[in-house]
């Protein structure tokens, strides 16, 4: 039996992981990043609910709820994407929460206050301008953890499955021929790594970039 790698089935592998990787990273870093500022900003019962709620999610880690939200909802690209989303939403909360926390406390603020300005005037600009640099960065760091992810629920069977490209499928069909033919299983394994590397390479230079403490430093 000859069995072949298709770069055409690689590249659109590539599109099924870059789909799933950009639109989860974007929805849960929405949800997360409103459901934070509110939380800070309000402070109180709505803060308490929604932190509490966040830190409950936080007791597993991020792919054992995925994988759970994914069984549950059966495989596909949308369900996979909603798995993934719902547990990625924590981090971006629990980051602009402090974010929030450490910023209207500034005296920026306070004026803003003081001359009558709504609070979703110093939301959107302040709190969230303020907190954008290192939201950026967590995203971007994000990416490859969502890809690794997605690949891992397609490998587990779970997640995007034939006949839908997904790298994660790929290397689950071709580990049975492991000893006769490798690159079955080597060719996306090695795809996946390099775009993890990649995006977590962009993130580390956009946190020096971003990073005011850390520039001109090697």
């Amino acid at each position: 039996m000859n069995l072949k790698v298709s770069p055409v089935r690689l590249l659109f592998g590539a599109r099924t992981a870059l789909i799933v990787g950009f639109v989860t990273v974007f929805l849960s870093a929405f949800i997360g990043v409103t459901l934070g500022m509110l939380a800070g900003h309000y402070g109180s019962i709505l803060s308490m609910i929604i932190m509490r709620s966040m830190d409950s999610l936080m007791c597993f880690p991020m792919i054992m709820l995925a994988l759970l939200i994914a069984a549950v909802l059966g495989g596909g690209m949308k369900n996979v994407i909603i798995a993934l989303t719902f547990a990625s939403v924590p981090v971006y909360a629990r980051v602009t929460n402090g974010l929030t926390l450490s910023i209207k406390e500034n005296d920026y603020i306070l004026a803003e206050r003081s001359l009558g300005s709504s609070n979703a005037r110093i939301i959107l600009s302040h709190i969230l301008t303020n907190s954008l640099a290192p939201i950026i960065v967590l995203i971007t760091l994000q990416l490859g953890s969502l890809i690794l992810a997605e690949a891992v629920l397609s490998f587990l069977g779970i997640g995007i499955g034939a006949p839908e490209a997904a790298w994660g499928n790929m290397v689950n069909d071709g580990y049975k021929y492991l000893l006769t033919n490798p690159i079955l299983s080597i060719s996306p394994g090695v795809a996946i790594m390099l775009v993890v590397l990649a995006f977590n390479i962009v993130g580390d230079g956009l946190r020096d970039a971003l990073d005011p403490r850390l520039r001109g430093l090697l």
